[in-house]
């Protein structure tokens, strides 16, 4: 077993020690970017009582649609794959800095918050490469789908609800990135002008996101709760379920031009990340 963690972490130092995978690791930010301002777009057009759906799902679907979008599909995929498995590198590299058990917690802390952004970029990589492929997901309806199945076994509502939190305290950590501007300690943004507007696009964009994402986990938690898989949903019931509040379209804005906030500056992280 020793023999075989060795290996691996041998390998991960070699792949990022490659130019090329840095180099196309840097591009998945760009995939993820377009797969951002996408769904800023939707949100925008849905918060102007337009119709289309305001996920990944609806995002990477209106991509397909456009001229040559097969080809981008799969250079989507791609870019995510390796930034995915960049995220899985990192993780399996990360250190105790201190030898005592605090700074055990941290190396810990660090490679499971790593392998959580490797498995949702290989997973939206994955979701790219189906759509190329011709699938048709329908994201709002397989969360509900999923949320049903797990309402019908024993302590599903009990795992449902876990999930909606562990989603909403993402979305609070979002928030809490944005603030206080933590993200800027994983790039190296120059300080000028041109490093301050980056820096404000991360805070809006971060802030955008995580209330999306928040939304999205008491959705998920008042499902459990309720028993009810109709009111689960993904980022598409979200932007719903902020229409039906009171000023809801200009919230939806908000959201929206968060979301293309977000997608420029990821733009810039492709260029400014520490990798």
């Amino acid at each position: 077993m020793e023999r075989v963690k060795t290996n691996a972490k041998d390998f991960a130092r070699e792949a990022e020690t490659s130019a090329v995978f840095e180099v196309t690791a840097r591009a998945g930010y760009v995939a993820n970017a377009v797969i951002h301002a996408m769904i800023g777009i939707i949100v925008l057009v849905l918060a102007s009582g337009g119709d289309g759906e305001g996920d990944q799902a609806g995002a990477l679907k209106a991509v397909a649609g456009a001229p040559a979008g097969f080809v981008v599909l799969w250079l989507i995929a791609i870019g995510l794959w390796a930034l995915g498995a960049w995220h899985a590198a990192e993780g399996l590299l990360a250190r105790d800095p201190t030898g005592d058990t605090r700074g055990a917690a941290r190396k810990w802390g660090r490679r499971l918050a790593e392998w959580g952004q490797a498995i949702v970029f290989i997973a939206l990589g994955v979701f790219s490469a189906a759509v190329a492929i011709g699938a048709r997901p329908d994201a709002e309806q397989t969360a509900e789908d999923a949320s049903r199945s797990l309402l019908r076994i024993p302590g599903g509502p009990i795992l449902l609800g876990l999930i909606g939190l562990a989603i909403g305290i993402g979305g609070i950590a979002f928030v809490v990135m944005g603030v206080r501007r933590s993200f800027r300690a994983r790039m190296r943004i120059p300080d000028d002008g041109f490093g301050r507007g980056v820096t404000v696009l991360g805070v809006v964009g971060f802030l955008a996101k995580g209330v999306a994402l928040t939304i999205v986990g008491v959705l998920l938690v008042v499902a459990a709760v309720a028993t009810d898989a109709a009111t689960a949903g993904g980022l598409d019931g979200a932007v719903e379920a902020l229409l039906a509040l009171p000023l809801g379209p200009v919230l939806a804005w908000v959201v929206g031009l968060g979301f293309l906030a977000y997608a420029v500056f990821t733009v810039a992280r492709a260029r400014f990340a520490r990798m």
